[in-house]
């Protein structure tokens, strides 16, 4: 990271249509929303994207707002303890959704680390109840029968939910079936191992640490490399018609 930098490289590369966001070239800032934490919001709507991803990191305790209005949140812990106003603990990769209107804010304790979606929640019917909940309690299937290709989703499949949030992990040398296309969008956090990314006509190597934004009918697929597994968390908008707004 240090060379690159020194250098003035760097792996990110944005484009119309997709982006790499790698660590080398975090901005890491202050917002009045998350006193005593520090924010790198890799994709948000000036990107062209209909959500926003952001890093949090705390050097002191940070207690955060809720979401605006008519905003939803999702937050997973990648390191330390997080703790909602509810009593709920959520350790390291635990996670709560937080739909739009809730009014419920976040603590995060001196050290603790985590991975923040917000989106312009779309209603159909009545809203969803908040929920939380930990990755290693949600049983994987395979993804089109490989089981090398496991996926764990962590939102219920229930037309009230309009995101998907999922946890993809690959066996070494286990990639996608094919290469996908279609009208939702991406965000996009690598969790562990790494891979090639493929996004539009452009490959990427990828690994741990690194962010993607793929917009709608972005082609793309992924292959994992390495002598270990490979794990990514990954949302798309869901439950709605191309005409949807975004």
């Amino acid at each position: 990271m240090t060379d690159l930098a020194a250098f003035g490289a760097t792996r990110s590369d944005i484009k119309a249509r997709h982006a790499l966001l790698t660590p080398e070239s975090h901005e890491w800032i202050t917002q009045p929303d998350w006193p005593g934490a520090e924010m790198a919001w890799l994709i948000s709507p000036d990107l062209g994207a209909g959500l926003a991803m952001g890093l949090v990191r705390c050097p002191d305790a940070c207690d955060a707002a809720p979401a605006s209005d008519g905003i939803a949140r999702f937050v997973f812990c990648l390191e330390g303890a997080l703790h909602l106003t509810d009593g709920t603990v959520l350790e390291p990769e635990g996670f709560a959704f937080q739909p739009a209107g809730t009014g419920s804010g976040l603590h995060l304790p001196a050290g603790a680390r985590a991975v923040v979606f917000e989106w312009r929640f779309m209603a159909r019917g009545s809203l969803p109840d908040a929920l939380s909940g930990r990755v290693q309690d949600i049983a994987g299937r395979a993804l089109r029968g490989d089981d090398r290709l496991i996926v764990q989703k962590m939102l219920p499949e229930d037309v009230r939910f309009d995101f998907e949030f999922n946890i993809m992990s690959f066996d070494p040398g286990a990639s996608l079936a094919y290469v996908e296309t279609h009208f939702m969008e991406h965000g996009l956090l690598m969790l562990d191992g790494g891979g090639v990314y493929r996004l539009d006509r452009d490959w990427y190597p990828v690994t741990a640490g690194d962010a993607i934004w793929m917009g709608p009918h972005v082609p793309q697929w992924f292959g994992a490399l390495g002598r270990g597994p490979s794990r990514y968390l990954i949302c798309k908008n869901y439950n709605r018609s191309p005409m949807s707004p975004r």
